[in-house]
């Protein structure tokens, strides 16, 4: 039954998704909209829209692990880590999926600052792709994103990455898709934050992200989401202590499952 259901995964891709970037973890989704929030911004929002860097007032770090369709083999591991300067902030994000078989890692450095009325952000990427028995491949790309703060409580911006189409090893006809973004997010209150996030892949379908995020108590907090374009809602809860923040997420796609996933966040504010 593995074997069936990690070579039905890959044929989702494969007839979904033409030269496909890193493979975003289906539970990843559940911090994406962050990066339209001026209260639960954090290390992984640059890796939505480097532009939130300019909003960064404290070192903040992060790790997200899953499990997809609790398949050892389709293992997603995620780093990130933002700092702030004097003129802007600086963040360093790793990621790796699969296993020794087939697999992805990327590792990216960005900067974001202000500038006048807006925030603007920008990432360079190494990224490899590695497959037992045939070697390995890679490329450098970059992405680029802009943020308006329309008030207080409203935040919008557009995102693009890989621009340039970027080839992977010698193969010119392999390249990384160009990926648009466009997200909006509303602070409602100190405890609920509401952001969405629409996404156009090149040669896919547009996918929207909605979430919610509602903190019960300064110690407790959950998040519910759908990401449209795989069907895929997701859930989390988590708990801050000692500046640290630690969630337990889980997402459901209708025909391969669950996927479990934990957060970790610390910023040296005391709070994420």
């Amino acid at each position: 039954m593995r074997p069936i259901l990690i070579g039905y995964f890959f044929c989702i891709l494969s007839s979904s998704a033409k030269s496909q970037s890193f493979l975003s973890p289906v539970s990843l989704v559940y911090i994406k909209t962050n990066a339209y929030s001026s209260q639960v911004n954090d290390a992984f929002s640059s890796s939505t829209n480097q532009a939130a860097l300019a909003s960064v007032k404290n070192l903040s770090v992060g790790f997200y692990a899953e499990r997809r369709f609790m398949l050892a083999d389709l293992s997603s591991y995620s780093f990130a880590l933002a700092v702030p300067g004097s003129s802007g902030s600086f963040a360093l994000t790793a990621n790796c999926f699969g296993s020794s078989a087939y697999n992805e890692s990327s590792l990216g450095l960005a900067y974001g600052r202000k500038l006048s009325k807006i925030d603007v952000g920008a990432q360079f990427n190494y990224c490899q792709f590695r497959i037992e028995g045939y070697g390995s491949a890679s490329t450098v790309n970059v992405e680029a994103g802009i943020m308006l703060h329309l008030n207080d409580q409203l935040q919008t911006g557009f995102h693009i990455y890989n621009p340039t189409r970027a080839s992977i090893g010698k193969n010119e006809n392999e390249r990384l898709p160009i990926i648009c973004s466009f997200g909006v997010g509303y602070d409602v209150s100190e405890k609920l934050f509401i952001g969405a996030d629409i996404q156009k892949v090149e040669d896919q379908p547009v996918n929207v992200n909605a979430a919610l995020q509602y903190a019960f108590e300064s110690k407790l907090l959950a998040r519910v989401g759908v990401a449209t374009a795989t069907s895929t809602f997701y859930f989390g809860a988590g708990f801050f202590w000692n500046g640290l923040r630690i969630d337990v997420t889980a997402s459901l796609h209708p025909t391969l499952g669950i996927t479990p996933g934990m957060l970790l966040l610390y910023s040296s504010s005391g709070k994420s």
